[in-house]
């Protein structure tokens, strides 16, 4: 069955396969992308000119625009004010605002859109979720920036981290942003041939992707009680409620969730992002389309982010090593007794200082 076009900003489709098709869905639209650029900075345009521009645009085209139009204004804030986390701040909001365009333009064009507005429906609750992580952790506050970037300063001449900052933290990441919503395009393009039923499959992509935010939800507020036990017995040396003095001593966290996963949040991440990747791979009947580019570039970002975290953490924390010897990185260990092993070091080496101690 072939659907009207709206306003011959999608393709004419006529299997589920054709969808996904990288030749037939994106390549004939991006000629649009220097069109749009023009009759944005129109000096006649207004109102009612931006809507039918907005609606006659293919929505992947004006969503890819949009990233493209925020990396120089990243870059010169970021420039400007010698702060490297402008796209950090935008993190939790950006993959949404491109959701919400995909949904918005299906809405506004009278195409189906129960599948869109689940993907919505879950990603207003994951940036609610990181949003409210990275304000309580002061990552809005005038002057806060990722550690890590100025790690990287310090071992990067001036010159050669700005093109760092001009391809990777300014063009780079943002781009990955919409990237990672570009699913969210091949399911529309799906429900236009397949009506609007949500099947249980769709159900349980949509559920399961819910269910992960929840997990980040849950790990990150136990980092969070931790991080706030650990300063409280560093300002007053009382050991708060429900911790153990060798855990704050060590200095990161080694209890529920992280006894099973080194970061259950960023594996959590990570998977949410596949999950919606996969989704339009089963929607399209395909084993695998042109959206992997999003997800795998989404995986690879957070496997290079996460080994430099841990050869930071590992310069930081003694005991480190150890917790990564006995506990898996993403995915819990099947051998082995885990962090068990750890707290038992921990408690002989106490018993074996007091007793040097008792001896002098």
């Amino acid at each position: 069955m072939i659907l009207p076009v709206a306003g011959m900003s999608l393709p004419v489709v006529k299997t589920l396969a054709d969808c996904a098709d990288f030749s037939k869905t994106v390549s004939p639209f991006i000629p649009q992308l220097q069109t749009l650029t023009q009759q944005l900075f129109h000096p006649t345009t207004d109102f009612e000119s931006l809507k039918s521009l907005y609606l006659s645009t293919n929505p992947l085209i004006s969503g890819f625009a949009l990233s493209l139009f925020l990396a120089p204004i990243f870059l010169v804030v970021s420039e400007f004010n010698k702060n490297y986390s402008q796209v950090d701040r935008c993190w939790s909001i950006l993959p949404t605002l491109y959701n919400a365009h995909f949904t918005i333009w299906a809405h506004l064009n009278g195409l189906p859109t129960q599948r869109l507005d689940n993907v919505l429906a879950f990603s207003c609750l994951w940036s609610l979720r990181l949003t409210f992580n990275y304000w309580r952790k002061g990552g809005y506050s005038i002057g806060s920036e990722d550690y890590r970037w100025e790690v990287l300063r310090e071992k990067i001449p001036p010159s050669l981290f700005f093109v760092f900052n001009v391809l990777f933290i300014s063009l780079a990441q943002s781009v990955l942003l919409f990237s990672i919503t570009t699913p969210t395009y091949v399911l529309l393009l799906a429900s236009r041939l397949t009506g609007n039923p949500m099947t249980t499959v769709d159900l349980a992509f949509s559920r399961g992707m819910i269910a992960l935010v929840l997990l980040e939800f849950f790990a990150d507020n136990q980092q969070w009680n931790y991080q706030s036990a650990k300063k409280q017995y560093q300002k007053t040396a009382k050991v708060p409620p429900k911790y153990e003095r060798e855990d704050l001593d060590r200095g990161f966290i080694v209890t529920g969730l992280f006894s099973l996963s080194r970061h259950p949040n960023f594996a959590a991440e990570q998977t949410i992002w596949v999950l919606l990747y996969q989704w339009c791979c089963y929607e399209t009947l395909t084993f695998w389309n042109w959206t992997f580019f999003g997800a795998m570039s989404y995986l690879i970002l957070f496997q290079a982010s996460t080994w430099f975290t841990e050869l930071v953490s590992s310069g930081k924390y003694p005991e480190y090593a150890e917790y990564q010897q006995l506990v898996g990185k993403f995915l819990p260990k099947l051998t082995g007794h885990g962090v068990g092993e750890l707290r038992r070091r921990a408690v002989v080496k106490r018993d074996a200082n007091a007793a040097a101690g008792k001896k002098s």
